[in-house]
């Protein structure tokens, strides 16, 4: 039965022939998706698995004496910011002959050297020394090598030093060993979100595709395997003739992806999915990936040819016994409906999104689009072919309204990849413009440094003034100090309460406040005379991890603010504005040598949360693009397979006088209106979803914004490639209804 299946498949004329090669096709273009998905996953998974280097601690080593026993190293890592991106820096110096070593490195850097990752090194060739060479002392002893970096466009550096300098140096630590941990950093969680949304959209249309292209012509090949059940043949070995078709397709088709991501794979590895490339040896699927794809493929295929085959299994006279199916009911909107009325109203408790709702009413709407989408399209069906005066649009209207679950099936995969690109891509835009309006705009230019930490208040006031003497030696720079106050000194009324203020452990002098008004104005005493300093929450928005919340602690100082006093207190933080944007570069590598973190402008802080937000935006509606040239492909495919289930109604109709392009328009229309339809429901549910967050956010630096043109491109420019795609099936209708189509068999 193998042989006679594989003959069947092979040589049963050009209709058989045709069939095999729009199955291949689809399945190769799924196929071909899929592994670009998982290779751009595992090169994530590899980047973020690499031994975390910069993730090792280690004991502080004030207080102890360097001696010739020692062993080990020192080392102090922290980021520094250059031209809006980020550079890790490690300065390290060896304590004994057992000194770690860095990944990618064959030694370490002694005193007065230093190693650069390739594209750092590009970058302190071209920019000018005062600006970012000055940071690193010494010479260039080498290049860092692969296993250090996350990727070719890292900047990293590893700077020798002496013990002495290391242990001088905020945050210094001795280490004995790497650490061995997964390099996943705090920004993993959103991009695996991304991943995963992407996956959820994905996986459902390549099933459709795959599903798809295996039932081209069920309805002829049920009339065939009836026929030969008639004249003896066993369910059984019609199950084996129906498998050995579908896999044999899906076979070819699965090969044939492999063979065209191998041609595209150089792009996908250029793809920046998370703002940077990965190196090109780790975008490719694992060996057992390609095992799953080949083995899994076929078994999904013949598992869709067997179900399609239920009526023959049945009786061989039971391809004869249809009836019609049962019309999709009003039901199918209530999950729907649901879903959205819960993000509306119950999801939300006190204004923040409650995670059990939450999540049981994102899986209602996600379930309540699959379902609703067949009675939409058939309440859209029947109301064309009541207005509709052409009939082209009757005729698609009537076939559409007859069997919409048909329709909708060819679509449904596009449903879940919209909404949820819709979702992301409606939030996004809102948090970028709230993270670029931080207080009204008028501290975005205004460059943030802390130097406390934890078990250190700050620079002390020794360390303080010697480097605002510096500061105030630059012309155009205006400073705002801010000092740590001690524990025992909080005012009174500054404790932690659970209905009261938080601690205020910070001082500014008032005539430093004044050149920042946005931060609030000093208190006037019953005289008319002001406060010389007051304490407050100064230092909680210098760095502060998330613009948006900049506005909520605003105003740090009023009329209910205590009077302190800068005397003997440690330098906790300083703000600076300058006149001179150039300078900037030049005051950030002044501060490098006092601050553990990058000093950042409020704007750049914001840009670098936009950015991420913004890339794990473009992971979803990259995959949304790539699930809409797979939605394509199985509308082809549909489309080719409903032409050659109605070669013969479509030349009798031309027969009798039907031009050509009214069967074209009918073509057009039975695919058009439920892939429109679909992508406007679940683009409005996306909508949906997403206004009630924005809402209970309360985001209240964000205005609503509209998606950026990314989202418009991929959502429309993937449906006007849709439609495009569908026209190509057009010529096959001319050639398929020529009159000697019309005999009968």
């Amino acid at each position: 039965m193998i042989r006679l299946g594989l003959r069947l498949s092979l040589s049963s004329g050009r209709e058989a022939a045709a069939r095999l090669a729009l199955i291949v096709v689809g399945v190769a273009a799924g196929v071909a998706v899929l592994l670009a998905t998982l290779s751009l996953f595992n090169a994530f998974q590899a980047t973020g698995g690499r031994p975390c280097w910069e993730c090792t601690t280690g004991s502080a080593p004030s207080g102890w004496a360097l001696d010739a026993t020692a062993d080990g190293a020192l080392w102090n890592y922290h980021e520094d910011f250059y031209g809006g991106r980020t550079i890790k820096r490690l300065d390290a110096a060896a304590l004994g002959t057992r000194a770690p070593v860095v990944p990618g490195l064959s030694r370490m850097p002694g005193p007065g050297q230093y190693y650069a990752s390739p594209a750092l090194a590009g970058l302190l060739d071209s920019a000018p020394r005062e600006e970012l060479a000055a940071r690193f002392p010494g010479t260039r002893a080498g290049l860092i090598g692969d296993a250090a970096l996350s990727g070719p466009d890292e900047l990293v550096v590893v700077v020798g030093q002496t013990p002495d300098q290391v242990v001088a140096m905020p945050g210094a630590r001795q280490v004995d060993t790497v650490s061995t941990e997964p390099a996943f950093d705090d920004s993993a969680d959103v991009y695996r979100f991304g991943f995963g949304m992407a996956a959820v959209g994905l996986i459902v249309p390549l099933l459709v595709l795959v599903g798809t292209a295996t039932r081209l012509a069920a309805a002829r090949r049920e009339t065939r395997f009836a026929a030969i059940r008639l004249v003896g043949a066993t369910t059984r070995q019609i199950n084996v003739l129906a498998t050995v078709d579908a896999a044999l397709g899906a076979l070819v088709g699965a090969l044939t992806g492999l063979a065209i991501f191998q041609l595209v794979r150089p792009a996908v590895a250029g793809v920046r999915i998370t703002g940077a490339r990965f190196f090109p040896g780790l975008v490719a699927p694992h060996a057992w990936q390609y095992a799953a794809v080949l083995c899994g493929v076929p078994v999904v295929a013949a598992c869709a040819a067997l179900w399609s085959l239920r009526r023959v299994r049945i009786s061989p006279l039971g391809v004869a016994r249809k009836t019609a199916a049962s019309p999709p009911r009003a039901w199918r909107m209530i999950p729907l409906l649901a879903g959205l009325g819960m993000f509306a109203g119950p999801v939300y408790r006190n204004g923040e999104p409650d995670d059990l709702p939450a999540v049981v009413a994102l899986a209602l709407v996600m379930a309540g689009l699959m379902l609703a989408g067949p009675w939409l399209t058939m309440v859209a069906a029947r109301l064309a072919a009541r207005l509709t005066r052409g009939g082209a649009t009757l005729l698609a209207a009537r076939r559409l309204a007859a069997d919409p679950k048909t329709a909708f099936r060819s679509v449904s995969g596009l449903v879940l990849a919209v909404f949820i690109g819709t979702t992301i891509a409606a939030l996004v835009p809102t948090v970028v413009a709230g993270q670029q309006q931080v207080a009204g705009g008028t501290l975005n230019d205004v460059l943030g440094a802390r130097f406390d930490r934890p078990g250190v208040s700050g620079l002390s006031p020794r360390a303080g003034t010697e480097l605002l003497d510096r500061l105030h030696a630059r012309p155009g720079v205006d400073v705002l100090p801010i000092y740590a106050l001690p524990v025992n000194a909080l005012p009174i009324d500054a404790g932690p309460r659970p209905d009261g203020p938080p601690p205020m452990p910070y001082v500014v002098e008032c005539t430093d406040l004044a050149r920042f008004p946005v931060l609030g104005r000093c208190p006037v005493n019953i005289d008319g005379r002001g406060a010389q300093a007051v304490a407050g929450n100064f230092a909680r928005i210098v760095g502060a991890d998330n613009p948006l919340t900049v506005d909520r602690l605003l105003p740090l100082a009023g009329p209910a603010s205590p009077h302190a006093s800068t005397d003997g207190l440690d330098l906790a933080a300083i703000m600076i504005t300058t006149r001179d944007p150039a300078a900037l570069e030049r005051l950030r590598t002044l501060l490098s040598g006092y601050t553990v973190e990058a000093p950042m402008t409020f704007a750049e802080v914001a840009e670098v949360r936009a950015d991420l937000y913004v890339r794990a935006e473009n992971v979803a509606l990259a995959m949304v693009g790539l699930t809409l040239v797979a939605g394509a492909c199985g509308l082809v495919v549909a489309a080719g397979g409903g032409l050659v289930e109605r070669r013969r109604p479509f030349t009798l109709l031309r027969l009798a006088g039907t031009p050509t392009r009214t069967l074209a328009a009918v073509v057009l229309l039975e695919s058009a209106l439920p892939l429109v339809l679909a992508a406007a429901l679940a683009a409005g549910s996306g909508f949906g979803v997403a206004e009630p967050l924005i809402d209970a956010l309360a985001m209240r630096s964000a205005s609503i914004a509209m998606p950026g043109p990314v989202y418009f491109a991929s959502l429309g420019g993937g449906l006007a490639a849709s439609l495009l795609v569908i026209l190509t099936t057009l010529p096959l209708l001319r050639r398929m209804t020529t009159p000697d189509n019309a005999r009968f068999e």
